[in-house]
Parts: C-alpha cells; sequence; structure tokens
C-alpha cells in the first residue's frame, strides 16, 4: 500500500526550490497533494477549423507551421510572430519575451494551439496561447485542470506534477467507505474518482467524481458531529426536571388550541427534559406556526422545577415582543418575567441584575446583554435562542456556560430541508412544527416588474382605504452612484410628497438609534402610520397583524432566508408579499 504521509519533497519532479512553492499552498505530503483539487477546468479537448473561430473565445486549433518564428522588437520588448494555416484558414499566433521559443517551431509540422481569439481587420490572430506537438496532450487535446497557485508556480508545473502523484497512487489507495455504501449510493471507487477529478476524460467523469468526494466529506462531517453529541450526551449528566411541573398548566390556559404539530413537539421537549441527558433542540418552525409558545411551555417547567430560564433575542423590539407575550400568559402562573436589554438605565440594570442573582427573577428575556459577564443567574437550567442563525456557535455558547449544563433550545423561522439541518446541526436534535395555526391564511407571494408599478401603487391605496398597512423593504439606506437599488431615504421622499402624499408615510432603518426604531415601530403598530419604508431592520421586528401587504424592491438582492424572515405574522387576514425584480 503506497505511503500517502510521505514528504512531497520525494514525488519526482519535485525539487528543493518547488517543495517550498507547494509548501507555500498547504502542500506538504503526498496526500496533501493528491487532494489539492483543481478550482476549474478548461475543455481543450475539441479542435476548430480557423475559420469557425469566433472573436473572444478560446479555442483549440490544429495547424500546421507556415514559415519560422520571427522576433519582433517593441519599445523594449520582443515580440515572438508565427503563422500557421489549416485547411480553411490562416492563422497569426504570437508570445510577447518568449525567446526560448525559436527552437519550439519546425516548418511544415502540424501542432495544437490553446487560446484567445482576436479578429482584427479580417486577420484571425492568437496571443501567447499554449500548444503542443500534434502526438502530445500535455497541455492541450484534453479537458485541462486549472489549480490555485502561488507565485513562481506555474500551472503547467503543477499539472506535470500532479500527474506523476496520481500514476504513483493509482490502484494503490485504500478505499475510505464500505463496499454497500458505494453500490447502494452509486459511487465510486476512491482510486478512479482521485484520477477523474484532477484529469477527466469527460467532464461527466469530473462531476462523478465530485459526487463521491463531496458525499465523503459530508458524511465524516456528520459523522465528527454525531460523535460529539454521542460523547456530549453520555459523559455529561443534565437536568432531571419534575414530571410533576406540567406543561398542560400552560396549555390549559391559552386563549387558543395548539395544532397536533405543536403537540408533538412539546412532548418531543417534554421527554428530553425530564430525562437525565442535556436538551440540544433545534426547533424549526414557519413565521407564525407558534414556536413562541413551545418556549414558553418549556421555560414554564423549568421555573416549575426550581430553575431559571434566559430567552434571547436579536433585537431589542422582539425581545420586548416576547416579554409582552410570556407575561400575558405565565403572569396568571406567578411566574416573574423581566426584560433585560442595552437600553435600560443603569440604575434598573443594576437592580435586575441582583434579583436576577437571587433568584426572584424566573425569566429573563433580552438581547446579548444577556451574555455578559455581570450577568448572574442563580440556577440557569433552560437557554433559548430565538433566530438562532443571528447568533454565533461562541454567543450560544457563553449563556450556555452561565448555568451547570443548562437544557438548550434554539429556534428558527428560516426554512431548512431536513436532510440539509441534519448536516449542519447534526448535533443537535430536530423538531419542526409543519402545520400553521387554524384560520391563518396563506401569504401569497407575487414577483413583479417595474412594468406593475402603477397596479403595484394602486393596489397598495386601496388597501390602506380600507384600514390596512403596508411594508416597503428596501435594499440600501441611502442612494448610491455605483448601484441602480432603491434607498430607504430615496423612496420616502418620493412616496410621502408625490406618490402616497395623502397617507402617513415613515421610514426606518439600522443606523437610527434604538428609541428613535423602537418609536417608529410602535406608532406603525398603533396604526399611527399607514406606509413603513425600511430596510431588513424590521425581519425580526414587532408582530402588525394590521398590516397586509408587503413590497420588497430590488428582491434579487437578498437571499431565501431573509425574505423568509421579513414576511410578517398575518393574523387572520390574507397578506400579500409583492417582489420587485429589477426587470
Amino acid at each position: 500500500m503506497i505511503d500517502l504521509n510521505k514528504d512531497v519533497k520525494y514525488v519526482k519532479g519535485v525539487g528543493p526550490a518547488r517543495v517550498k512553492l507547494l509548501n507555500k499552498l498547504g502542500i506538504f505530503t503526498l496526500k496533501d497533494l493528491i487532494t489539492y483539487y483543481p478550482r476549474t477546468y478548461e475543455d481543450r479537448s475539441k479542435p476548430k477549423y480557423i475559420c469557425e473561430c469566433e472573436d473572444g473565445e478560446e479555442v483549440l486549433i490544429e495547424a500546421v507551421v507556415c514559415s519560422g518564428l520571427t522576433n519582433v522588437r517593441l519599445k523594449g520588448k520582443t515580440m515572438q510572430k508565427l503563422m500557421v494555416r489549416d485547411e480553411t484558414d490562416s492563422a497569426i499566433i504570437t508570445w510577447f519575451n518568449q525567446d526560448y521559443l525559436k527552437t519550439k517551431f519546425k516548418v511544415g509540422d502540424k501542432y495544437k494551439f490553446f487560446g484567445r481569439v482576436s479578429k482584427k481587420t479580417g486577420k484571425i490572430m492568437f496571443n501567447s496561447p499554449v500548444f503542443d506537438m500534434k502526438e502530445k496532450n500535455q497541455n492541450t487535446g484534453r479537458i485541462i485542470p486549472i489549480y490555485p497557485l502561488t507565485y513562481h508556480l506555474s500551472q503547467n508545473n503543477l499539472r506535470k506534477i500532479m500527474e506523476v502523484a496520481i500514476k504513483e497512487v493509482y490502484g494503490n489507495l485504500k478505499e475510505t467507505l464500505p463496499e454497500y455504501l458505494l453500490k447502494e449510493c452509486q459511487l465510486e471507487n476512491i482510486n478512479n474518482a482521485t484520477k477523474q477529478i484532477h484529469f477527466p476524460d469527460e467532464f461527466k467523469d469530473f462531476n462523478i467524481a465530485r459526487n463521491r468526494f463531496v458525499f465523503e466529506e459530508l458524511l465524516s462531517v456528520q459523522l465528527a458531529l454525531l460523535q460529539l453529541k454521542n460523547n456530549y450526551m453520555n459523559e455529561e449528566k443534565g437536568i432531571q426536571f419534575k414530571k410533576e411541573a406540567k406543561m398542560s398548566d400552560v396549555i390549559n390556559t391559552l386563549p387558543f388550541k395548539l395544532t397536533k404539530a405543536q403537540l408533538r413537539v412539546l412532548e418531543e421537549i417534554d421527554e428530553n427534559m425530564e430525562s437525565d441527558k442535556p436538551m440540544n433542540r433545534l426547533l424549526q418552525g414557519d413565521v407564525g406556526s407558534g414556536k413562541t409558545v413551545i418556549a414558553m411551555c418549556a421555560a414554564y417547567k423549568t421555573v416549575k422545577s426550581g430553575y431559571q430560564a434566559a430567552i434571547m433575542a436579536p433585537t431589542a423590539i422582539l425581545a420586548a415582543q416576547h416579554l409582552e407575550n410570556f407575561k400575558n400568559i405565565l403572569e396568571k402562573l406567578n411566574i416573574k418575567c423581566e426584560l433585560l436589554i442595552s437600553g435600560i438605565t443603569k440604575k434598573k440594570k443594576e437592580d435586575i441584575l441582583k434579583r436576577l442573582r437571587d433568584g426572584e427573577i424566573d425569566i429573563l428575556i433580552g438581547t446579548h446583554a444577556i451574555i455578559e459577564d455581570n450577568v448572574i443567574f442563580k440556577n440557569l437550567g433552560l437557554v433559548v435562542t430565538d433566530e438562532q442563525h443571528r447568533f454565533g456557535v461562541k454567543q450560544r455558547t457563553k449563556i450556555a456556560e452561565k448555568g451547570k449544563n443548562p437544557d438548550v433550545l434554539v429556534m428558527t423561522a428560516t426554512p431548512i430541508p431536513r436532510t440539509l439541518a441534519l448536516i449542519l446541526y447534526g448535533d443537535l436534535d430536530i423538531s419542526i412544527i409543519d402545520e400553521l395555526p387554524p384560520n391563518r391564511k396563506k401569504i401569497e407571494t407575487f414577483a413583479v416588474g417595474k412594468n406593475m408599478t402603477n397596479r403595484v401603487n394602486n393596489f397598495i391605496k386601496k388597501q390602506i382605504q380600507q384600514g390596512r398597512q403596508a411594508y416597503i423593504v428596501c435594499p440600501l439606506v441611502e442612494e448610491n452612484e455605483e448601484m441602480d437599488l432603491k434607498s430607504v431615504e430615496t423612496l420616502y421622499e418620493t412616496y410621502s410628497k408625490e406618490v402616497f402624499s395623502e397617507y402617513r408615510v415613515e421610514y426606518i432603518h439600522g443606523k437610527m438609534k434604538v428609541k428613535e426604531k423602537d418609536s417608529i415601530m410602535e406608532r406603525f403598530k398603533n396604526k399611527e402610520i399607514d406606509i413603513l419604508i425600511s430596510t431588513t431592520v424590521i425581519e425580526v421586528g414587532v408582530d402588525v397583524p394590521n398590516s397586509n401587504i408587503m413590497v420588497i424592491e430590488n428582491a434579487e438582492r437578498f437571499g431565501l432566508a431573509r425574505i423568509t424572515s421579513v414576511k410578517r405574522k398575518s393574523g387572520k387576514r390574507r397578506v400579500s408579499v409583492l417582489l420587485y425584480f429589477k426587470i
């Protein structure tokens, strides 16, 4: 079996100078070399006739040298010029400062040239193409790998080294995947895959090889995550919450019925919390599916078991909204909730921190302020992070470290297919709320172009006249000369003074002070604003059920997760989301 850990300097063609260059690329061993994959490929396998060449395209031609190589001096440079011909036409080949080429060409012999075509005054020209003798395929006549490089290391040199390495290992690599998996998933074996990923015979062969290595990489990540999870579950004892602390106490006080999906998820969480294994669970559900009430029930069980709960939200607006929802339900059950955000006064913050240390606060809801060192819980048992993609791993870990192996629940509204979620969050158990509450209307989304502007504006006016409100979302705060995109401030001027001058128009963006943003959102919630123009700062903002229209300008600038998260909760009414594309 081949020794993949041998120093790369022992590979044929690698001298002392090239070892240093390869080391700069992170290549120290034979294994490093053969797993240094190309960044792209050039198809130099299919020749064209010279008469078929188009200006600007990269092509391969096979042509006979008509005359000897000539040198032309141009302002301190030398230009090498060669005339070639095939059965259809002739072409001029040029290089600069390549004096060594004078011994490379023989009149009457056929060569292969690959490069970019330039057509000038009816003449076909190639500038600095790569070339081979007709019977050779070093630089042409096949699909050529293009590697990331470092200074002084050429593609040609690295390809030669790679070819030697692939010949050395081919047939000697030990298979890393079991035979049944190769057959079941129709994966290429490791020897063929390694050869084809570097030097594919056809592009389909590259894709087959790539599929094998992508599968293996994702499988390795998944197995590593599962191993970490198993180690964590086996080594660490978690909190065993009381069976007598019933989530049904909360459920029975709710002014609405939970869906079957919510009840199923609560059962999974309840089972987690009553075991002595620490809970580490991802809760995924669409906007309005009822994730908050799940967190509320889990927090109630935590408190009734003698522990405290921390709820962390990405913005002060969302944290305040959570506090209001929690208080409306849990205060009736003698649960004390408090809000900790950066905008509160120093005196109030000191009071909250003291009561938290003394155990007088059962549930602390807040933003990043919760993870500060001076925030000390008496007995933290549950950590919930909302809109989990807004927090880094270190932030989530830091708040969890404020307790002794507390249960962790992370929530997201970003749509993630289960298979992808298992890869991204392999160390988490996954619960999905796949059912919306009854009477909740589906969000209707339409893609429109600028030719429909008048119709959209008339639709907005009609809805406002019926007492509704509208969001307008823009990608920029201010106008930018380099980008032809709608900005909040520009649109506000147009809407407030021209298009919707008879209505109450306001704008909000992330550069504003927290108090100013909160004031505007509160006015919008209280129906004192008809149209709110905003950046995506409102994506985790206050729920405004009366708003049933959202227009997203330059939607091509936003990703799926962001578009999804800005869609508001809609109460029992239909919501229309209009995606404006620059068409």
